[in-house]
């Protein structure tokens, strides 16, 4: 009597989701290569999405459907670029920081080279909306769209000192986030790295040791 060793059925539609899936994926990062391509090259105002849909190989009523247009792309580059490097998000890396570190000025020292590993992404994008954000409604609601993320992480951050009386007596939650946000900007990143050359090493020390010497007690 014969045995039948035949594998078992494959489940194509699981299969044909995941390709579809993984397919979605690769094309909208081309997509958003693409986009991020024709702002720095173009700017912000002078970037059709004719021109980002034709370098990409898709159709313009994708980007549409979407992101809504360039504000919608904008907004995708900066949620990517503040991914950071590697599989698990920057923001996920900065809350285990907060969890699992030993003593705060290795959280804060984190912090800065987690602030030196998003900026070369993020930044650029940031000074490129403030800049069409004069002329454009759009872009300027974007703007502050995105500036109120920020703020808002870096009081999550500012708490976390704060309340973990990891700060200087008579520190504030605000006054910590202001620092925060400071040495957080793109500005800042833009004045020290783009303008005078340092580098990105460099930066990152110096941020984690300026929120250091700004809210943590002496040493």
């Amino acid at each position: 009597m014969s045995v039948d060793h035949a594998s078992p059925p494959v489940n194509r539609r699981s299969y044909n989701a995941e390709r579809r899936l993984a397919q979605s994926r690769r094309t909208h990062s081309l997509l958003l290569d693409a986009a991020l391509e024709r702002f720095t090259a173009n700017g912000y105002a002078a970037t059709s999405i004719e021109s980002i849909a034709a370098d990409a190989g898709v159709s313009e009523a994708t980007i549409y459907k979407t992101y809504g247009g360039k504000p919608g792309l904008v907004r995708a580059l900066c949620r990517r670029a503040l991914e950071g490097r590697g599989p698990v998000p920057a923001e996920r890396r900065s809350d285990a920081l907060q969890r699992d570190a030993a003593d705060a000025r290795d959280v804060v020292a984190g912090w800065g080279r987690l602030t030196a590993e998003v900026s070369p992404r993020v930044a650029p994008i940031l000074l490129l909306l403030r800049n069409a954000a004069d002329g454009d409604p759009a872009a300027a609601a974007l703007q502050v769209e995105l500036d109120a993320d920020r703020l808002a992480r870096m009081a999550h951050n500012a708490r976390y000192l704060v309340r973990g009386g990891h700060v200087r007596k008579g520190i504030t939650v605000q006054h910590a986030t202001d620092v925060l946000w400071t040495y957080s900007s793109p500005d800042v990143f833009d004045l020290l790295v783009r303008r005078r050359g340092w580098s990105v090493r460099k930066y990152a020390r110096f941020v984690g040791e300026s929120i250091a010497a700004a809210l943590l007690p002496s040493v």
